[in-house]
């Protein structure tokens, strides 16, 4: 069986290192995180985690899973698949620079769905980098 490397996720952050203000224009856009797009200044590892999930549907499904054209519409597409967060969902989400409380409100999609020929297995860990409770 052969094996497949992942690299160039240059946004990681060593923990412990002090905060620091970043930029939120990094990464290819069908691979940012949603607190990039939000306008979040500090972040961390969990935005490499993010594009690594992203790709790993890709790799399952051979298409991006949010392929797109713009920052809203970006964003827009991560809502209409995990749906838009809300406070009780990710602590902190309506303080974020660029959230709009008028933002469509969308319910999250079941993974069996939106990625069928995955297993239970797949779709636990295809979880894990979709978490946003504890993304910031």
């Amino acid at each position: 069986m052969g094996a497949i490397k992942l690299a160039d996720f240059g946004l990681a952050r060593a923990f412990g290192v002090p905060l620091r203000t970043y930029t939120h224009e990094v990464v290819t856009l069908w691979y940012r995180a949603p607190e990039i797009l939000l306008g979040c200044k500090y972040y961390s590892t969990a935005v490499d985690i993010w594009s690594i999930g992203c790709i790993f549907a890709e790799m399952v499904t051979r298409k991006a899973l949010f392929p797109g054209d713009s920052e809203i519409d970006q964003l827009f597409r991560i809502f209409r698949t995990l749906g838009t967060p809300t406070e009780s969902l990710w602590p902190g989400v309506t303080n974020l620079p660029d959230y709009k409380g008028n933002f469509p409100k969308w319910p999250r999609k079941d993974m069996k769905v939106i990625i069928p020929n995955l297993d239970q297995d797949g779709r636990d860990l295809l979880l894990v980098s979709r978490r946003l409770v504890k993304r910031l």
